[in-house]
């Protein structure tokens, strides 16, 4: 399937673009795991629990990302509620590591 692989520009029919659909859900999703890696190596490193949530950081991320996909002309407020949701899901996910580690 991989060999199928076309970028958008370069689709001819539907099958072209599912492939390049599926691909792409893939490759995100080895960038997800990458990222939630870095939510390991935080509860890892920070001493403090209280300090997991840092509103500041993620108020920072999300305008990033919207910012990131304004100069995309991709549809930035929907992204942006996106991140806040991948944003939140990290911080539990963090949460969760940082007790398991210490338990």
């Amino acid at each position: 399937m991989k060999d199928d692989f076309k970028l958008p520009e370069d689709c001819t029919d539907m099958r072209e673009v599912r492939i390049g659909v599926d691909t792409t859900d893939r490759e995100l999703m080895e960038l997800l795991d990458r990222r939630f890696g870095y939510m390991r190596a935080a509860a890892r490193i920070k001493t403090d629990r209280n300090v997991v949530r840092d509103e500041g950081r993620k108020a920072e991320v999300i305008e990033n990302a919207r910012a990131d996909a304004e100069n995309r002309a991709l549809p930035a407020d929907e992204l942006a509620r996106m991140w806040d949701d991948l944003v939140e899901t990290s911080i539990a996910y963090e949460m969760e590591e940082w007790d398991r580690i210490r338990a």
